[in-house]
């Protein structure tokens, strides 16, 4: 399906714009935000899965990110019917939903990830793994029966991204998204609330950016020097929506550099609802000052043509049509590069054809009942 956009829609003309994201270059400015599914028996994504992303491709979403996948280390997860990338048989389903959606005329990229010591032992696939993170501190600040992680420990998942990067580019993705937001495992060493430790890795914000910064440079030695690295990043937590990685430009300037010295290409912020100001004085939101402070292209994210926060979704909260005049404003002064559509995808496949016929009269509200299928 090729989708057309109306001539008379301010939506599609700031929209429709391509944009390079270091040697890729997507069709308009509209992602598909990460949303796990759990529909992946085995982590091994099969035809619904390939569907479920390929449609929202032919209906003209630019850049799928796919839901988190699992690195190959045992502690990297919690869940059997989360997919997983790594393993022959996942592999080969993921390279599936890679040409499906190329098929459809999109660009995907998979979101690696490390739960860190949110996971609870015991949990699929590797009951036995303990969870491990920074310090053995649980994003909510209490502590866990996970472990504080060796430098074995740390070498073995720099390796583990590295490998599923690798294995990406080789099985025809168009880059990589790595999950350093939302209190898991890369953020946990971001955070100085789940970073204690005393070595390298922990102290102020540039030594806690150090596990990341590697991770980053391990996959950047790994895959071809065009192909995109992409790093999600997040102010707030699970179970602590509050937290602050930066509470000025110059903290958060102090974190990002380094990943942008590392070898990131573009940085996904993260946020609940993607209009508000990240700091006072400034209406830049928190993509807007990350491209302020490096230069790299950025994609914004949170609540995107919805009124109300995604996470009222968690507690089965439906949310109505907002209209999305503000963000074509932050577009069209080039604050931010894209915008990730979260829940409003997840509800209507053909959310972006809509958007870009100027149909904006047949967009649909959520209902929290979309989490428990593949439409």
């Amino acid at each position: 399906m090729t989708v057309t956009a109306s001539p008379t829609s301010r939506a599609a003309e700031i929209l429709s714009r391509p944009v390079t994201l270091n040697g890729l270059t997507v069709p308009n400015r509209i992602a598909m935000a990460p949303m796990t599914r759990m529909f992946s028996p085995g982590g091994v994504p099969g035809e619904d899965v390939r569907s479920y992303y390929a449609r929202r491709a032919a209906a003209g979403v630019g850049l799928i990110v796919t839901e988190g996948t699992y690195v190959g280390h045992e502690s990297a997860g919690q869940s059997d019917r989360v997919p997983r990338f790594h393993g022959e048989e996942q592999l080969a389903g993921w390279a599936k939903v890679a040409e499906a959606v190329h098929t459809a005329g999109g660009t995907i990229v998979p979101q690696l990830w490390h739960i860190g010591m949110v996971r609870k032992q015991g949990q699929a696939p590797y009951a036995d793994a303990p969870a491990m993170g920074p310090s053995g501190i649980r994003p909510d600040g209490t502590e866990g029966t996970g472990k504080a992680m060796t430098q074995k420990d740390l070498d073995d998942v720099i390796g583990a991204f590295a490998e599923a990067a690798a294995a990406a580019e080789r099985i025809g993705f168009d880059g990589v998204e790595l999950h350093g937001a939302h209190g898991y495992l890369i953020d946990q060493f971001l955070w100085a609330g789940t970073n204690r430790r005393t070595d390298a890795y922990g102290g102020d914000a540039v030594a806690r950016t150090k596990f990341a910064a590697e991770i980053v440079a391990a996959v950047r030695e790994t895959v071809s020097p065009d192909f995109p690295v992409i790093f999600r990043f997040s102010q707030w937590k699970q179970d602590a929506y509050d937290a602050r990685l930066a509470e000025t430009p110059e903290e958060l300037e102090a974190i990002l550099t380094p990943l942008a010295a590392a070898g990131v290409d573009v940085f996904h912020a993260s946020t609940r609802r993607h209009w508000i100001s990240e700091f006072e004085g400034s209406d830049l939101n928190l993509a807007g000052w990350t491209k302020k402070l490096t230069g790299k292209p950025t994609i914004t994210v949170g609540s995107v043509g919805l009124d109300g926060d995604f996470i009222h979704a968690f507690a089965g909260e439906g949310a109505p049509v907002q209209g999305i005049d503000d963000l074509l404003d932050r577009l069209e002064r080039d604050e931010f590069d894209m915008v990730a559509v979260g829940r409003a995808l997840l509800q209507d496949p053909e959310w972006a054809a809509k958007v870009l016929a100027g149909r904006t009269d047949e967009l649909k509200p959520y209902d929290a009942a979309a989490v428990k299928t593949l439409s």
